[in-house]
């Protein structure tokens, strides 16, 4: 994600969130002020950049013959979350960077509790 004159390239299975900040409504209808909010285990979010994956290495054989050349070049695996989607994670797990007055956060795709996708 291209920021001014810089880049923010995100690494591994993370993806990159503009979190949802401001106040929010209660179950009750009731608004809570940010700070009331940080006490809480969860945050939401939209992904904005997804990293490539983790590499893993390529399944074998069993049945392969062992003196052929075998790939064993790691492909990362793929990314269920992707840029556009509202992702619920857990917020202890996430990293906040502040870029140009923005902020954003770095959750690892194991910190991912669900996305909402727009359907095309």
């Amino acid at each position: 994600m291209k920021k001014g004159n810089r880049e923010i390239v995100v690494i591994g299975d993370r993806v990159l969130i503009v979190p949802d900040l401001g106040e929010e409504r209660s179950n009750v209808g009731l608004y809570l002020p940010k700070w009331a909010l940080e006490k809480e285990s969860i945050q939401a979010g939209t992904i904005v950049e997804i990293g490539p994956g983790v590499p893993m290495a390529p399944p074998t054989d069993i049945d392969e013959e062992s003196w052929r050349p075998k790939n064993t070049t790691p492909q990362p695996a793929a990314q269920q979350a992707k840029v556009g989607d509202y992702a619920v994670f857990l917020r202890k797990a996430a990293v906040e960077v502040k870029l140009d007055g923005d902020t954003f956060l770095i959750v690892p795709q194991a910190a991912l509790l669900v996305l909402i996708r727009e359907r095309s």
